[in-house]
């Protein structure tokens, strides 16, 4: 799985990954730590953003830059994705925010779209899916549906978690979009486990739920 997805080593993203997994942690602290966690991870996924040179004037004299020429989208998935927004926002305060609703049926596991407002034609030339967790890869799969329908061509997922299955299901179904996690878990929970299936294992629990204080 590892040459279909990019997981960060940096110390501070496994760190604060580690202290995000405790049970114990309050949903403010939760709230904070996929905040940054998200900020780290956009840092590393935008490593190909394209330049152009720029004049500048320093205090001193005229100088040689580079500034960004593509525009950005960014696109939680509702709701849970919410929480990566800020973070990436502070590297990307030029970004467009879209979002896009879906949830899992619980039966099925399927993804359904309940909110769509992307406009008739697209405003930016790059998107980065913010969702924390690749579980069944179902509701990523069909975001990056409605996105290429809108006519994006770039487009990279930036998550939390990740599973072998949801990564698996993603790259199977759009293999030229990019994976950026934490961590790739080891597996999805079934009925063996005593949990709801398709819950990532060891995972961190319900990202939105943690978040929002609704567990």
């Amino acid at each position: 799985m590892a040459n279909l997805c990019s997981v960060s080593s940096h110390p501070l993203a496994q760190h604060k990954l580690t202290l995000l997994r405790h049970r114990a942690s309050s949903p403010k602290l939760f709230r904070e730590l996929v905040g940054e966690l998200a900020m780290l991870l956009v840092y590393e996924a935008t490593r190909d953003l394209v330049l152009c040179p720029a004049e500048v004037a320093t205090p001193l004299t005229a100088t040689q830059g580079q500034l960004l020429t593509e525009k950005i989208g960014l696109v939680p998935i509702l709701r849970a994705g919410l929480g990566m927004v800020e973070g990436a926002w502070k590297l990307l305060p030029q970004a467009e925010v879209w979002h896009l609703g879906l949830y899992r049926d619980e039966q099925n596991l399927l993804p359904v779209t309940y909110y769509n407002k992307l406009p008739a034609t697209p405003t930016v030339d790059r998107c980065l899916l913010l969702d924390p967790m690749l579980a069944t890869g179902g509701s990523a799969t069909a975001a990056v549906d409605l996105l290429k329908r809108w006519g994006v061509e770039k487009i990279q997922f930036v998550g939390l978690l990740a599973a072998p299955e949801g990564i698996q299901t993603l790259h199977q179904a759009h293999p030229d979009v990019t994976i950026h996690v934490a961590a790739i878990d080891e597996r999805l929970t079934d009925a063996a486990d005593g949990f709801p299936a398709g819950y990532i294992w060891p995972g961190l629990g319900d990202a939105g739920d943690r978040q929002f204080g609704t567990a």
